[in-house]
């Protein structure tokens, strides 16, 4: 029985093989993990279709490789040929992958570990033994605790060993391994910038009728965050500006304004940057939103996005405000997205009014990037003093979306 990689998304096509479960002559059972890959998205464990014996890897940890490819073989428990472990696909593949060890002498041995991919990546990037860690969960689940524990005793191991060795080892930790989310956030905004020529427009932004309306909702028992407000505002201003909710088709030469609007949400996680998107924003009720994005917020904290979760973006928003943003930022496009708005840190400031005084406001940065293959910086402007004027009359944007 052939295993091959298969679409666990939208289009996906390829995916980074990271760890392997099982080695040659381990006995499975059906919907056992096999092999963990991870794409553009997400990182995610490919199951054993039926019980049997592995009898051969095909490719090694590390490769990138396109959907449909044949990872292992697997000879199924019905089968009539011999379940013996295939001793030379062993041998052979100890040769080939480093992340094998002493393969002979634990052929027949199988222990199932339960551990979620991101618990498994702690380990290899501190180089622990996952199969020698006693799980503390359910059924012997290995938690990601489990894994610090084991990290902190080696550390308590090395500080007692002879001073030429804790140089070798400080000289080995030196380094983070670029692989994994890191590295496909890497090609991610290597191709963003590569491809596509960015320009960034500044502006600043009065919320302060914004955070008075906010409080008195929520002395009514409604509360809504303001980023909730920025999204709602910023549906009527792609409504209204549909290009900067497009993406560029360069082979058809066409530009495409998506009729829906999907806004992702930039997210720093344990994991690295990951999107998850709010899908049509504009048919949703401001409560509606709130609690989309807080369970979509819990599942990224949990590890627990789909791949569902994390396509189908048109329009990129980023919140730097909470971690200390003040200023501004040139974001990175999120390709093929055409448009990206971040949010920068609410400050109070001194400023003069209509009437030539000195008044203290709460204002924040916003910074705008955009395509500038499709759109000019007059639709920029035009496009973000839109967005303030509805953020700063909050009032009146209800009515407008009532």
């Amino acid at each position: 029985m052939e295993i091959k990689l298969h679409d666990i998304g939208e289009g996906m096509t390829q995916a980074e093989l990271i760890h392997y479960f099982v080695k040659p002559g381990d006995k499975i059972n059906a919907d056992d993990p096999l092999v963990e890959v991870q794409t553009d998205k997400m990182t995610a464990e490919i199951p054993s279709p039926a019980s049997g014996i592995v009898k051969e890897l095909m490719i090694e940890p590390g490769a990138t490789i396109a959907v449909g490819t044949t990872i292992m073989l697997i000879e199924a428990v019905n089968s009539t040929k011999s379940r013996e472990p295939n001793t030379r696909a062993v041998k052979e593949f100890a040769t080939k992958s480093s992340d094998v060890k002493k393969i002979d002498t634990e052929i027949n041995k199988t222990k199932r570990i339960l551990a979620s991919p991101y618990t498994r990546k702690i380990a290899r990037d501190h180089q622990i033994s996952i199969e020698m860690i006693d799980g503390s969960g359910p059924g012997g689940r290995i938690s990601d605790e489990d894994i610090y524990s084991a990290i902190k005793a080696e550390k308590i191991q090395t500080n007692q060993t002879p001073a030429r060795t804790e140089e070798v080892i400080k000289e080995k930790q030196s380094s983070i391994p670029y692989s994994g989310i890191r590295r496909k956030i890497g090609n991610k905004v290597t191709q963003s910038l590569f491809t596509v020529p960015h320009c960034t427009h500044f502006e600043e932004v009065d919320v302060t009728e914004l955070l008075q309306f906010k409080e008195q909702l929520k002395k009514e028992g409604k509360n809504i965050s303001a980023t909730i407000f920025f999204i709602k505002a910023l549906g009527v201003c792609l409504r209204e500006f549909p290009v900067f909710n497009s993406s560029l088709d360069e082979k058809n030469e066409l530009i495409v304004l998506h009729p829906a609007i999907h806004i992702g949400l930039a997210t720093d996680t344990a994991d690295g940057l990951l999107v998850p998107v709010l899908k049509n924003i504009s048919q949703k009720s401001f409560r509606a939103l709130q609690e989309e994005m807080r369970e979509i917020q819990q599942k990224a904290k949990d590890k627990a996005l789909s791949m569902a979760d994390l396509t189908g973006s048109t329009f990129t928003v980023s919140n730097a405000g909470p971690l200390g943003g003040s200023i501004g930022a040139t974001p990175i496009l999120n390709y093929p997205e055409s448009a990206l708005m971040a949010f920068h840190k609410i400050k109070k400031r001194p400023m003069v009014n209509a009437k030539d005084e000195i008044v203290i406001r709460s204002m924040m940065n916003i910074s705008m990037t955009y395509d500038h293959r499709i759109i000019d910086g007059g639709s920029a402007v035009m496009f973000t003093n839109r967005f303030a004027e509805l953020i700063e009359q909050p009032i009146s944007m209800m009515v407008e979306l009532t």
